[in-house]
């Protein structure tokens, strides 16, 4: 993992993400995957950062609801069914009946996939 002072910003897209934009953010975090945060009203991606509460974080100061935010790891190489996994502390929501940092709503996980497939990819290898 690169130094903290040279790990790239958060990233934040409505429109697809330059491939080499996603290789650094993919190679600075975790060197397999992405951490990422949907809203999936905005139809708006924030993809980096160590925590998905960092994403999100930045996601609720430029406008979106809660409500409309989950997150989510992102896995290039391993095409569109694989690519993506539904896991992140910011999904519990009991009051939504998500009790599990898994999205469990199979709606809620195809918005998120198509979100995911315009602004980062369908799985591609980088």
């Amino acid at each position: 993992m690169a130094d903290r002072d040279d790990l790239p910003p958060i990233l934040v897209s409505d429109t697809r993400v330059a491939p080499e934009a996603l290789r650094r953010l993919v190679e600075a975090y975790f060197g397999d995957m992405v951490k990422l945060v949907v809203d999936l009203r905005r139809r708006l991606v924030a993809i980096g950062g160590e925590l998905h509460a960092d994403a999100e974080a930045l996601l609720l100061e430029s406008g979106s609801r809660q409500h409309d935010l989950w997150g989510a790891n992102y896995y290039p190489g391993l095409g569109a069914m694989r690519c993506l996994q539904f896991t992140a502390l910011i999904n519990i929501r009991p009051g939504r009946g998500n009790r599990s940092m898994e999205v469990e709503d199979p709606a809620a996980r195809e918005a998120i996939r198509q979100v995911v497939s315009v602004v980062v990819g369908a799985g591609e290898p980088l």
